[in-house]
């Protein structure tokens, strides 16, 4: 667990900065700024709106008397997409928008469920590690 969270987070700010630095070189430091800042915005907005989508998601599924699961693994990817916009970078901006695009973070969360699934039918109780890229 130690070098998975070592890194991420060594290399992948460091892949970050080689990617802004190579971008800033071809368009220059303020539009490179000017995209940091406008990803941040629109992550910002997005996350608010699909937050509170989420939010009525929850709330409907309650006044049935329906347990919210998915609603609650989507509101875990909002969250985290929102929080991964609003963080300066390309690749975390990529992987932001696809967990707050409905579309694309339904397809994660199929990919989530079927490898959460794989552990179970496999005898596993340990969700702390697992395998992703299996």
């Amino acid at each position: 667990m130690f070098i998975r969270l070592f890194i991420l987070f060594t290399f992948v700010p460091i892949i970050e900065l080689a990617i802004l630095i190579e971008i800033g070189s071809r368009v220059g430091t303020f539009h490179t700024i000017m995209l940091i800042i406008t990803t941040g915005i629109v992550g910002a907005l997005l996350a608010q709106s699909q937050g509170l989508a989420v939010i009525r998601k929850i709330q409907e599924e309650l006044t049935f008397g329906r347990p919210p699961a998915g609603e609650l693994v989507d509101g875990l990817f909002v969250l985290v997409g929102g929080l991964l916009l609003v963080t300066p970078g390309i690749i975390t901006d990529i992987v932001g928008f696809a967990l707050l695009l409905p579309i694309t973070r339904n397809i994660i969360k199929q990919w989530l469920i079927r490898k959460i699934q794989s552990n179970i039918s496999r005898g596993s109780r340990d969700f702390t590690s697992i395998n992703f890229f299996r």
